[in-house]
């Protein structure tokens, strides 16, 4: 009997540990939660579809509002002013050439200026490339940038002292010896370039890797990438030059021959003052500050004695017309005899004139009593009109929203001192 009880034992204990095995099996099914899912997922595109239909509504209505928005404008009908180039008496210069979609309008307005003073100087006539001063410009924003631990602009603009600092320490080059430009379709964008070099140097003031010449290695890289690696050398008319012997030895120029003039009242006159916008990233104070009269009469009698100037101020005002070619100021603004030292900075102070553009003053005339400028641009707006690359502008204008202009010492004589 005994061993009979253990056999039964021995028995049970084994279909136990067989039922304790585990299986799989098909997974439960909820089918009222999975109701509720449907119903839950039904409601959402539903308001998901009326949010859309309410978005495109106010969508298709902003489009059509911006669509049909006019733009207060001069009647030129009205305006006696140039009909074309020819009307001027003009300094030699070469065809405009557009900056397409960069900041760069300092660059092509100095590099033509320059191209001009050589011309002058020593008879050559050199495409000389803006992409060069551009490309070491931004290696010198970059630097600063890194230096100042952030603080310093990184942007695409500059004045035209950036190009005599390049040209001072880099040299010229001519544009068919480096076009800084490689798009199948020809034309500049640095906004992919500019995205790159500031995720770039964002990650290095994030994460506090501030060897600055390695992060420069980077940078370059980043410029070589998108704008193409400059060259060590030009080959001009059979010979080989370094590029600061290029801009000496062939163009005959030296930096040291221009000077940045403004006029404001909140220095005093005759000295050499700060130049206080954003894209003096440098934050130069070598301008000369003159008053508005000489100011002006520098412009007009350097272009009337063959020197040409590259200025840069305000270019955003209802007068300044890329379909009709012309800027000037007409009376509903402010008439032409209140347009003085106090009227300007007026403006400059309240921020009406700003720092907004770079263009080359090639040529003059005068029509009606009144002064006129020709205008060589690189901005898209001066290829709307009839004459690409061209604006006619009043003196008024300039006087009014000029900020600066850079000139050839000699036309300074008496007002250095």
């Amino acid at each position: 009997m005994r061993y009979l009880s253990i056999i039964i034992l021995i028995a049970l204990g084994a279909g136990l540990a067989q039922a304790a095995d585990p299986v799989y099996r098909a997974k439960n099914e909820y089918p009222v939660l999975d109701q509720i899912e449907k119903a839950r997922d039904a409601w959402q595109a539903r308001r998901d579809s009326i949010r859309a239909a309410v978005d495109q509504r106010y969508e298709d209505e902003a489009e059509a509002k911006e669509d049909a928005r006019q733009e207060l404008r001069v009647d030129w009908s009205k305006v006696k002013s140039p009909k074309n180039p020819d009307q001027f008496q003009q300094v030699w210069h070469l065809p405009p050439t557009p900056q397409y979609y960069t900041g760069t309008c300092w660059a092509f307005c100095s590099v033509s200026y320059m191209e001009a003073e050589a011309k002058r100087l020593s008879g050559q006539e050199v495409k000389l490339s803006e992409m060069w001063v551009v490309y070491w410009e931004y290696v010198e924003k970059c630097r600063a940038y890194l230096e100042s631990f952030g603080h310093t602009p990184l942007a695409q603009g500059s004045q035209d002292h950036g190009t005599l600092e390049v040209f001072r320490k880099y040299g010229a080059v001519p544009r068919d010896q480096y076009a800084g430009l490689k798009w199948e379709h020809g034309m500049h964008d640095h906004t992919p370039l500019m995205k790159e070099l500031k995720g770039f140097l964002d990650w290095v003031l994030a994460s506090g890797t501030w060897e600055r010449e390695q992060n420069m290695t980077y940078v370059r890289a980043i410029l070589d990438k998108h704008l193409g690696t400059p060259p060590a050398e030009v080959r001009f008319e059979g010979r080989v030059y370094t590029p600061k012997a290029f801009l000496s030895d062939v163009l005959g120029l030296d930096m040291d021959d221009y000077v940045g003039c403004v006029s404001r009242m909140n220095e005093p006159f005759h000295t050499r003052v700060l130049l206080d916008v954003t894209d003096n990233w440098r934050r130069k104070d070598d301008y000369l500050n003159l008053p508005l009269s000489e100011f002006y009469a520098v412009i007009k009698d350097a272009v009337r004695n063959g020197y040409s100037v590259s200025i840069g101020g305000d270019n955003s005002e209802a007068y300044v017309d890329g379909k009709f070619d012309t800027a000037m100021v007409p009376p509903w603004d402010i008439p032409a005899k209140y347009i003085d030292q106090a009227s300007r900075e007026f403006r400059i102070a309240n921020g009406t004139t700003g720092d907004d553009h770079g263009v080359h003053v090639v040529g003059y005339t005068k029509l009606g009593g009144q002064d006129w400028f020709l205008i060589k641009d690189s901005n898209r707006s001066s290829r709307l009109g009839r004459f690409k690359g061209y604006y006619f502008w009043s003196g008024d204008y300039i006087r009014l929203k000029m900020l600066s202009f850079t000139v050839h010492k000699d036309r300074l004589k008496g007002l250095l001192n």
